[in-house]
């Protein structure tokens, strides 16, 4: 299972960027998480492979994932950008057809390599 990262970059605050995510699998459940400097990783948005989604709270509303399964590519579009959005951003999998385990990183057996997020 490969997971590839991109889209990251530096914007201003109240701005947006999408993150792609580059996927080798299908029917798996899928998600996003981040990691501040100093902080511990933490979940941001989860998808099943039946579409069904879940979000932190602290990003609803401003985040949305997505699937393109023909184009094997996840998606984490980030709107209204706030400061403490800056983070790594990295995209997980796990060979399950539903997200059971919620946003529990022990849950996701695959991690790609991160891209970063940085908000002023």
């Amino acid at each position: 299972v490969q997971l590839v990262e991109s889209g990251g970059g530096s914007v201003q605050a109240g701005e947006s960027l999408r993150l792609p995510c580059e996927y080798s699998q299908s029917r798996y459940c899928m998600g996003w998480f981040r990691q501040a400097p100093g902080k511990e990783r933490e979940g941001v948005a989860i998808i099943d492979s039946d579409g069904r989604t879940r979000y932190a709270d602290s990003v609803k509303g401003r985040f949305t994932i997505s699937k393109d399964n023909a184009q094997n590519t996840l998606y984490l579009q980030l709107n209204s950008l706030k400061s403490e959005d800056t983070a790594m951003y990295y995209c997980a999998a796990q060979r399950s057809t539903y997200c059971s385990g919620g946003f529990r990183l022990g849950f996701f057996g695959y991690w790609g390599q991160g891209t970063q997020v940085t908000v002023s």
